[in-house]
């Protein structure tokens, strides 16, 4: 997302500079309307810039948000799968004591 945005935001200024240069190139006209053509292109660009900078921003904290929300929903699960299979190791051990500790009682007789 990250190199997508960045290519969007150097076709954005390059074709800024480009149309800009067209501009002077092929419209003359006054020096301070040329001037004000460049200026209004420059911030009509600075504009859409900053509108496409704000709206990746926005969607890398959604993104991250939401691999938060999946990170800890991952933990959870983990948790609970955890501690099923502990008390599965627990009851299994337990009655493997218990046959042992039998065991051992016909021995020590």
């Amino acid at each position: 997302m990250a190199s997508n945005t960045g290519n969007t935001i150097l076709a954005l200024i390059t074709g800024a500079a480009i149309g800009a240069g067209i501009g002077i190139l092929f419209a003359p006209d006054k020096g301070s309307n040329t001037r004000k053509k460049i200026r209004k292109g420059v911030e009509d660009a600075s504009e859409n810039l900053n509108e496409k900078f704000y709206d990746a921003s926005d969607k890398l904290v959604e993104r991250l948000y939401l691999t938060k929300d999946e990170l800890e929903q991952g933990l959870e699960n983990f948790v609970a799968t955890t501690s099923h299979k502990t008390e599965d190791v627990i009851t299994f051990l337990e009655e493997k004591l218990a046959a042992l500790k039998v065991k051992n009682a016909k021995f020590q007789k």
